[in-house]
């Protein structure tokens, strides 16, 4: 069995969790929308995921919707007391599977609600306001009144810390004016590397960086030199780019998803994988390359 522990530990609040966590929204059905096709599977996967030594699981009530946090509650209720959930509310799911923004007081009071009921929990270990702007990046835009309301609900003890996700460096200012953020999660991989400037700047300010499509645009080009470096190491291509990002900062958690356990323990894998100054090297130039 993996131990996590060689890709050491970051803080989440006033939690400790190890960097490589995972990310439930696979647990879903398919476009992350209705039950899965096997949820025995998917309990088996968040099972072996916590005795495999997750402790970190990335969530929102509206995967499936709710589905994702019922089989969470039904997998691993009660929760191990080293097991810190991280959940995200601002979108509501249409009827055709749609992702639609739910910012209104209103939508966000209810939201957290869901999560707490659908989850089991009294209070949300960490909420993150997800802001609705670009499909999967961020756009300018004041923050102030949906991360008010979930500051009140923080206040009445609904939720221990508060986090953003798909934002700006300057909505992370205005957001830290506001309340303590301990994370930020947005798009980050070895080819989009938009927020380089914000993962330092978060490891400076000591906050967790969680980046979410750790392969995704990559070109066919840069696919395959990514291959190519994985297959020098006797990794795979996830594994590899799981163990840049890794190195990328201390400060980086990662939450990769998947609903099988041969994949599960293909990514957990990723933490025991050293990567040397020249494969670093390699790595970094593929993300310029072009197809």
């Amino acid at each position: 069995m993996t131990d996590l522990t060689a890709a050491c530990s970051f803080s989440l609040g006033n939690r400790t969790v190890n960097r490589l966590g995972y990310g439930a929204m696979q647990l879903a059905g398919p476009g992350v929308f209705g039950p899965p096709r096997d949820r025995s599977a998917a309990l088996a996967v968040l099972r072996h995921a916590v005795a495999s030594g997750v402790n970190h699981i990335d969530t929102s009530d509206f995967y499936g919707p709710h589905v994702t946090n019922q089989i969470i509650r039904e997998a691993l209720h009660p929760y191990p007391d080293d097991l810190v959930i991280v959940t995200k509310v601002g979108a509501v799911r249409g009827a055709d599977a749609s992702w639609n923004p739910a910012m209104t007081p209103a939508e966000l009071t209810r939201a957290v609600h869901d999560n707490l009921r659908n989850l089991g929990l009294d209070a949300l270990d960490v909420v993150n306001l997800r802001i609705m702007g670009e499909v999967h990046g961020p756009s300018e835009g004041s923050i102030e009144a949906p991360l008010a309301v979930l500051a009140e609900l923080q206040r009445q003890g609904l939720i221990r810390h508060l986090g953003l996700s798909n934002v700006t460096s300057t909505q992370l200012k205005q957001g830290r004016g506001m309340v303590e953020i301990v994370c930020v999660q947005n798009n980050y991989n070895l080819v989009h590397r938009d927020d380089d400037a914000l993962i330092d700047e978060l490891t400076r300010l000591g906050i967790a960086y969680v980046p979410f499509f750790p392969l995704g645009g990559f070109t066919p080009l840069q696919s395959m030199g990514l291959s190519d470096v994985a297959r020098s190491l006797d990794a795979t291509p996830m594994q590899v780019a799981l163990a840049w990002l890794l190195h990328r900062a201390p400060n980086v958690l990662l939450i990769p998803g998947t609903s099988s356990l041969d994949h599960l323990r293909e990514n957990l894998a990723a933490a025991k994988l050293a990567l040397s100054k020249e494969v670093l090297g390699r790595l970094n130039e593929i993300g310029k390359a072009r197809s």
